[in-house]
């Protein structure tokens, strides 16, 4: 947030190109430029990106904040906030928070009463599933996959009852065994996209089932960047009596409405016709 052309004292989050430096909007820049503070993920990084926008760091403090950084340092930059500074933070690349150590950084700022603020713009998340073709009106991010075998496996179950697309990223090195436990967690013919390099000169996305991307990955390992976006499960179709003996069940201890919409949640129907069923049963008896 600007006023008058100065940025407010506060945290402001800003949101950093994920591979094109053109990608980054021009509020970010002028936190950029005005900030009295710049905390970054990686300062060389953040340093280049203002080399390569003009903007000069001009004697301002630039303050490395990383996964390593201790709870001393996240303290120092607490300090120059609450003295009124106004601190930009920005991730190595992407939306800050976002599998992105900012986090605590935030929460601290917030308990400390002290404005916090976003510029947003590039996601990889996002941009992976605007290229992915797989549905978006509901979706999970999960971030990095555990790096234990069986951590992951039912993570990778839990994940699927959320009854979403799911957007993990993973490493070049780990995601062909990702993929293929993958396939056999929710099965070869789930619906992927892994997107790689988004927004660089490589960007490729590799659609289809997860048993033809597995395979794909087997042939010609991938390097770069990874997003892997997981189409949703359909999940087994109900016959009409096992809905009618699902809505019975649960008509005996709960309203109809409520019912109606306890069932339509377990096996993905509409309310509404649930509910007329519903009604047709009772005045059967």
């Amino acid at each position: 947030m600007t006023a008058g052309g100065k940025v407010q004292p506060g945290l402001h989050f800003v949101a950093t190109p994920i591979g094109s430096a053109r990608d980054i909007t021009l509020r970010a820049l002028d936190v950029l430029k005005d900030a009295d503070v710049i905390a970054a993920e990686d300062t060389r990084t953040a340093r280049r990106l203002m080399e390569i926008h003009g903007i000069p760091v001009a004697g301002r403090q630039m303050i490395a904040y990383h996964d390593h950084s201790s709870a001393q340092g996240r303290a120092g930059l607490l300090k120059l906030l609450q003295a009124g500074k106004s601190m930009a933070y920005v991730s190595e690349a992407g939306t800050p928070l976002v599998a992105d150590p900012g986090y605590q950084l935030g929460r601290a700022a917030i308990e400390e009463g002290i404005a916090v603020y976003s510029a947003p713009g590039a996601s990889a998340a996002l941009a992976a599933l605007s290229v992915s073709g797989l549905a978006s009106d509901r979706f999970l991010f999960a971030g990095f996959p555990p790096p234990q075998a069986g951590a992951r496996r039912k993570w990778l179950a839990d994940l699927d009852a959320a009854k979403a697309t799911v957007i993990l990223y993973e490493s070049p090195k780990r995601v062909y065994r990702t993929l293929a436990e993958l396939c056999e967690v929710l099965g070869d013919d789930r619906e992927v996209a892994l997107c790689r390099e988004l927004t660089k000169r490589f960007e490729e996305v590799l659609r289809g089932t997860c048993g033809q991307v597995r395979d794909r990955l087997a042939e010609q390992p991938v390097k770069g960047e990874i997003v892997l976006v997981i189409g949703r499960g359909t999940g087994p179709v109900a016959t009409e009596a096992d809905v009618e003996a699902a809505l019975r069940t649960a008509m005996a201890d709960l309203p109809l409405k409520q019912a109606a919409a306890q069932v339509a949640e377990v096996l993905n129907l509409s309310k509404r016709d649930l509910y007329q069923l519903g009604l047709k049963l009772k005045n059967d008896g």
